[in-house]
């Protein structure tokens, strides 16, 4: 496992080698089932692609036949953004597999991804205006989060 020497000493927890054996076999077990959840990760990508192109066959061929109505429209980006998620989830295990760290820029874009999902897809006409606010406040508080790590990262 790759380690970087500009981390902190407690970054690589679960790293290969430590002195009891105990904690040395956990730590493999982790490492085991964090592989596979990636493994996972991989089936539900590949389910949601599949998702996508059930979605637009249904779609393309209800009545008016290779027209998409507005909604429809919104139903068919929602499945999209849907595999996007995911693909960055995987892309979250995966660093974390390599690098035995939390990206924290990669994890707050991929909740900002997941937030713009849902209003991408909200039905306004349905919404409590309670429910708008509080994902207004969520979108500007993972934006402020997203660009103090960007600044962060970016001038270290």
């Amino acid at each position: 496992m790759k380690t970087d020497t500009n981390l902190p000493a407690h970054a690589n927890h679960l790293s290969a080698v430590s002195d009891d054996p105990l904690i040395d076999r956990l730590h493999w077990v982790i490492r085991q089932a964090i592989r596979l959840l990636a493994v996972l990760m991989v089936a539900v990508i590949l389910w949601c692609v599949a998702d996508v192109v059930l979605v637009l066959y249904e779609r393309l061929s209800a009545p008016p036949v290779m027209l998409l109505q507005f909604n429809d429209i919104f139903v068919v980006f929602a499945a999209f953004l849907a595999v996007l998620i995911a693909i960055e989830i995987f892309a979250n295990i995966t660093l974390y597999l390599r690098d035995d760290v939390i990206h924290v820029k990669l994890v707050v874009a991929t909740a900002l991804m997941a937030i713009a999902r849902k209003v991408i897809v909200l039905d306004l006409s349905t919404l409590e205006p309670a429910y708008l606010y509080a994902i207004g406040v969520i979108v500007l508080a993972l934006g402020i989060t997203y660009w103090l790590v960007s600044t962060k990262t970016d001038s270290a």
